[in-house]
């Protein structure tokens, strides 16, 4: 049992809370990623926004008085304050209607859809659902729904969960190593403050973590990115991504894919051929 109590029935509270927001999409930060991926694309006003490139766009920026110790922004407001401290975007679920246009304005909101307390083997796990609907010109472009897990930190080094062998048959392979460079930049374009990504010694001396950790919406990124390049001028209509297993800036990292009858099935592995982040995609 987690030795850090959980008050569900407080935390549900939160549960239909909502926040818009209306942002200019600003052609700079789709360029910066485009240099992150090493993609020639010079994106500019008119331009479609490639899924999942929102997620450069309606950031939170918290005040540092209102950002935690691990660089996150303390727990409470629109997010129930769950008291578990270790964070994760564990899954994420997406729904192209119409692609986003740079140059104009655009509004996201966003709804806590749900709250959960499960138990797992360290201790208690607590589940957050957000639904996030984006428009732009008074119609419907993207539908998400983002599921986050809190659980308690580990009190000292632990081994990492066990591996589920990756596939074979990959028609689509790519491999690069993400060094802590790649993590800083896509850390700073996501405005993600989080430490175990680019702080080295708190990673690993705090949270107990082997180097530092790739970002799971890296990763997402990443694997949508080799679908683009290997079936280029199509568009993704449906992209669901759950992780698995983390990835780390000291080894190679390989983005995976193959068609299948409905789209295309992804993933990331690792050296030990472990999967870390599935994926499925459905093309327009």
């Amino acid at each position: 049992m987690s030795a850090t109590p959980v008050d569900l029935a407080h935390l549900q509270q939160w549960v239909g809370r909502s926040e818009s927001r209306e942002q200019h999409l600003d052609p700079f930060p789709a360029r910066a990623l485009a240099g992150l991926l090493d993609r020639e694309q010079a994106h500019g006003d008119g331009d479609a926004l490639p899924l999942p490139w929102h997620w450069l766009y309606f950031l939170d920026a918290p005040s540092r008085e209102g950002t935690g110790a691990d660089g996150h922004p303390k727990r409470g407001g629109f997010l129930p304050p769950v008291p578990l401290p270790r964070r994760m975007w564990a899954a994420g679920e997406l729904t192209l209607h119409e692609p986003l246009r740079l140059g104009r304005a655009a509004r996201k909101t966003s709804t806590v859809r749900s709250v959960e307390l499960k138990q797992g083997k360290a201790g208690a796990l607590v589940f957050v659902t957000v639904a996030h609907e984006l428009e732009q010109d008074g119609r419907p472009r993207i539908s998400e729904l983002q599921h986050i897990v809190f659980r308690e930190a580990p009190a000292a080094p632990a081994p990492l969960p066990p591996g589920e062998p990756a596939p074979t048959d990959a028609t689509w392979r790519r491999a690069l190593r993400p060094d802590a460079v790649m993590l800083f930049r896509f850390s700073a374009l996501t405005y993600n403050g989080h430490r175990i990504h680019y702080d080295r010694d708190y990673a690993t001396r705090e949270e107990f973590y082997p180097a530092l950790v790739v970002q799971g919406p890296l990763l997402a990124t990443l694997l949508l990115d080799l679908a683009a390049r290997e079936r280029p001028g199509s568009q993704a209509a449906h992209f669901s991504f759950r992780a698995q297993r983390p990835a780390f800036d000291t080894d190679e990292l390989h983005l995976n894919g193959r068609l299948n009858a409905d789209g295309a099935a992804l993933w990331t592995s690792d050296a030990q051929g472990f999967i870390g982040m599935n994926a499925t995609l459905r093309w327009r």
